[in-house]
């Protein structure tokens, strides 16, 4: 099957792509391997090709102004930063068993220099037949980052052009739990989900932090105050949205959210916690033609915390606090080969002398966790499996300030980045 059936240009998907990843990623039509008994019952069914791919992405990153030496002062660290790889990893995205698809993906990061677990999810599903032959498809899936089961680029775990990141260069140091915050603590999550004649999406489920890899000696171990900070129950996840699809045009709104109770960090996980409550809302249009590409996304989330068990123990200055995320990108792109996105993205919030403290180059000297820029990106795909992409994020504020946001004498336009990013998959 090609890319470009699933994908306008990775990671976003096209109408069909998300009819296949809701349907656990199964198309009745590839040729299986079966295993049947005497009786006629299904042992095996598998692709005769396994659909197994890998990636591998090279990148350079450079600062308008170098970070300083981590450990000498007064010098600068290394300007311009090449990692080769970024990462490469391995996916498998595919049937494992009728009606049970997965989509893993396994990766090296040269910035940890650990392989781990990626976004992944298993997947069941089956279509119903009610009031029109296949109407309805429901699901189960299983999975390790909120969102990251989601079909639409407007939600968190794939919105483009947010997608690229290279781990050299600084970022905002304040974001929502559901915006990569709770992916990076390990959670593992069991949603159950609705698709109504391809128009209406439900979805209800929980996340549960991961049992394993916490300790600070990165062995498996229960969890316990080593972990940096985990949920103390099972946090609730909700996703709902509405799609049209016209023509070559589709458009869909829609709302997500969750809402976690967290232990402090370094406590162990035992009340009090940390209460936090995000809601989110979400758009995407796209216009997919022979010759051009128009692809438009957006998000708004809304961070209600309630910090007891950090107000108790000092680790924060107020008893609740908020923080607000938007973004909004659109892309263009012309026969799939040469394209380009436009970007801006915002955080505002409550200031906390103690959460958002001032520190060289990462801290709040004014203890707010406001930021807000632009990025633009300029990409070329000679081949459907190579991408080359050039990227620029500038800053207008940054941890709170224009200029001297850190108390040091930094300015938020010197965290402004020039990415350079070659993409290979097979």
């Amino acid at each position: 099957m090609a890319c470009q059936a699933c994908h306008t240009v990775f990671p976003e998907l096209t109408p069909f792509g998300r009819t296949f990843k809701l349907n656990a990623y199964q198309i009745d039509n590839l040729p299986q391997v079966q295993g049947i008994t005497s009786s006629k019952e299904y042992e095996l069914l598998l692709n005769q090709v396994p659909p197994l791919g890998m990636m591998f992405q090279a990148s350079y990153t450079r600062t308008s102004k170098p970070l300083p030496d981590s450990v000498v002062p007064g010098v600068n660290a290394q300007d311009g930063q090449v990692l080769f790889p970024q990462q490469a990893s391995l996916f498998y995205a595919g049937r494992v068993a009728p009606g049970l698809g997965a989509f893993i993906q396994i990766t090296y990061d040269s910035a940890s220099g650990n392989v781990h677990w990626d976004n992944t999810e298993i997947r069941y599903a089956r279509q119903v037949s009610f009031a029109g032959p296949n109407s309805l498809t429901w699901g189960l899936t299983v999975n390790n980052n909120p969102t990251v089961q989601d079909v639409w680029n407007s939600t968190p775990a794939w919105q483009t052009p947010f997608d690229q990141k290279t781990s050299a260069a600084p970022v905002p140091g304040a974001s929502t739990q559901i915006d990569g915050v709770l992916a990076g603590h390990g959670v593992a999550g069991l949603t159950g989900y609705l698709w109504w004649r391809n128009s209406v999406y439900a979805e209800l489920g929980f996340y549960k932090s991961s049992p394993q890899g916490f300790n600070v000696n990165g062995l498996a171990g229960p969890l316990d105050s080593t972990a940096g900070s985990a949920l103390t129950s099972n946090a609730p996840y909700w996703r709902i949205a509405y799609e049209h699809q016209w023509n070559r045009n589709s458009l869909s709104v829609g709302t997500y959210g969750m809402e976690a109770k967290l232990s402090p960090p370094g406590q162990p996980v035992a009340p009090p916690s940390d209460r936090f409550r995000d809601t989110a809302f979400d758009g995407q249009y796209q216009y997919i033609g022979d010759d051009h590409i128009v692809s438009v996304q957006t998000t708004y989330i809304k961070e209600k915390q309630h910090l007891d068990g950090s107000f108790a123990l000092g680790l924060s200055e107020n008893p609740d606090n908020d923080l607000k995320t938007f973004r909004l990108g659109a892309s263009y792109y012309y026969h799939r080969t040469v394209g380009g996105a436009l970007g801006v993205f915002s955080t505002t919030g409550s200031t906390d002398a103690i959460r958002y403290a001032p520190a060289a180059t990462f801290g709040f000297a004014n203890n707010s966790p406001n930021s807000k820029g632009w990025i633009a990106e300029v990409s070329y795909i000679p081949w459907q499996n190579v991408k080359v992409l050039a990227q620029y994020v500038a800053y207008q504020k940054f941890n709170g300030e224009s200029n001297n946001y850190d108390g040091t004498g930094r300015n938020a336009s010197d965290n402004n980045t020039l990415y350079l990013l070659g993409w290979l998959a097979f």
